[in-house]
């Protein structure tokens, strides 16, 4: 039996378990754990595989389910997330989907607990280990050299009109810290605070990260922070969104990617204007 992120226990499901995903990540995780065959829905923004995903239907976004349509798919399971969906969404669902599974990771330390839950309910035990392996190397590199770098404080902004980033209780802000970023603002009670980007931009902020999700920013949202007369010392870089927020599989190819642009960086002595 394995328990999900409230505590509820679940029964290995056999083979004819019809799987809803409303989390982009777990989708993904999904397929790479070999159960895209019994993927029958997902969200408009579970886009990885993509070819892979072509084919099974989508159900609104992580926070405007169509119930209708999960309903017409008939699931045994439903894969949700504390933070991208909303409580009356998995209230609804609990009325006619079997089994709810609810997953909550807070750092990437949670993804290989996260592969071991899906993996057992629905038996790729094995596929599951051999995630928690590449993760386990992915991890370990990234940690190890971390210890080289210089640690730096930077604000990560996710959305503008408002402004808002991260606190460190949050996944992204762990997953950079594991890469050597602190982010600001320190004392942030709200998990994505809003702020105002002006000369009270924290004393403390030696970059700014500006993400590819939920707001895509762009060469000009770059271009108009460094016309800024506060941000003339401040380099302000682009960073794949996806490689700092998504956990599950993805969050593997995350923290090689983090590794590979600060050991780029640490080589050129400069901050590339696109962490690709």
């Amino acid at each position: 039996m394995w328990r999900d992120a409230v505590g509820t226990p679940h029964q290995r499901a056999d083979s004819s378990a019809r799987i809803v995903s409303l989390v982009p990540s777990i989708t993904e995780l999904i397929c790479d754990l070999g159960l895209a065959a019994q993927l029958v829905g997902r969200t408009g923004f579970c886009v990885h595989p993509r070819e892979t995903l072509r084919a099974v239907p989508k159900v609104g976004g992580t926070k405007d389910v169509n119930l209708a349509k999960v309903r017409a798919l008939a699931p045994t399971h439903v894969l949700l997330n504390i933070d991208e969906n909303e409580k009356p969404v998995a209230a609804a669902l609990a009325q006619f989907v079997p089994q709810l599974i609810v997953t909550h990771p807070l750092g990437p330390l949670d993804n290989p607990p996260l592969y071991r839950l899906l993996g057992g309910i629905f038996g790729c035990e094995q596929a599951a280990e051999t995630l928690c392996a590449h993760f386990q190397q992915a991890h370990d590199a990234l940690a190890q050299a971390a210890r080289t770098w210089p640690r730096q404080r930077v604000l990560y902004l996710i959305w503008k009109d408002p402004w808002m980033t991260v606190s460190r209780d949050t996944y992204i802000s762990r997953t950079l810290a594991l890469a050597g970023w602190d982010t600001v603002p320190i004392g942030a009670t709200a998990r994505y605070p809003q702020l105002e980007l002006d000369q009270s931009l924290p004393t403390d902020t030696e970059r700014v990260l500006l993400s590819s999700e939920p707001y895509r920013f762009r060469d000009r949202d770059v271009a108009a922070l460094n016309a800024l007369p506060f941000m003339q010392r401040i380099p302000v870089t682009l960073i794949d969104g996806e490689m700092t927020s998504w956990y599950g599989s993805r969050a593997i190819a995350g923290m090689e990617y983090l590794r590979r642009l600060r050991e780029s960086e640490a080589d050129s002595g400069l901050p590339k204007q696109h962490l690709t």
